[in-house]
């Protein structure tokens, strides 16, 4: 049976045979001795994205008591559900996203703690996700926002809305018409001001 580690746009951990393309934790969240997820979602305001290798480290998953490992489809799942780049195993994708964020967010000096209280505030909303108001057309996102309508999650992609799955990207025949947008608000603007997310293949095919 696969582990309940992996994580939806809507920031929802889920159990599914799917790996992806990214690891990354919100802090400890898991029981090792179960390798089980506690009722917490999070234990800390730095939602990290980090690389599935680095300098040859391997780890067993769940297995300590340590950061939970949790796993997203691509960048643009994880940027979605409230993740940003991890400073330590991803130093230059960290940098260019403070670069796009401060620019995006008009803001100068930035600290990572100061984005992570920025998005902790734009992701939750009373413990659940947080939607935003979709303000401008599909068409004029950036690709990498992430949008939601009903219960299905949505990728925009060449101005076109892709359907989100754990597998990867579907095609669809028309447009969700009245959607919401998951990708935090600041975020976005580091997407507009030149952050580009790392895309599962399937967005591309």
């Amino acid at each position: 049976m696969p582990l309940q580690n992996r994580v939806t746009p809507t920031g929802d951990i889920i159990a599914t045979p799917h790996r992806g393309l990214f690891t990354g934790n919100r802090g400890i969240i898991h029981d090792p001795a179960t390798k089980t997820l506690l009722k917490k979602r999070w234990s800390s305001p730095a939602w990290l994205t980090c690389t599935c290798e680095f300098r040859g480290r391997r780890r067993e998953v769940m297995a300590q008591q340590s950061w939970t490992e949790l796993f997203f489809l691509d960048e643009a799942t994880a940027l979605a559900a409230g993740h940003r780049p991890c400073f330590y195993c991803r130093r230059d994708d960290a940098n260019r996203f403070r670069a796009a964020w401060e620019k995006g967010n008009r803001v100068q000096d930035v600290r990572m703690h100061d984005i992570d209280t920025a998005l902790h505030h734009e992701r939750l909303d009373h413990g659940k996700k947080r939607l935003h108001a979709l303000l401008v057309p599909l068409d004029q996102l950036p690709d990498g926002a992430m949008l939601q309508q009903g219960d299905e999650s949505y990728l925009v992609a060449r101005g076109k809305a892709l359907l989100w799955s754990p597998a990867g990207y579907g095609a669809m025949e028309h447009h969700p018409a009245e959607a919401t947008l998951l990708t935090p608000p600041s975020t976005l603007r580091a997407m507009n001001a030149g952050y580009q997310p790392v895309l599962h293949p399937t967005a591309l095919s």
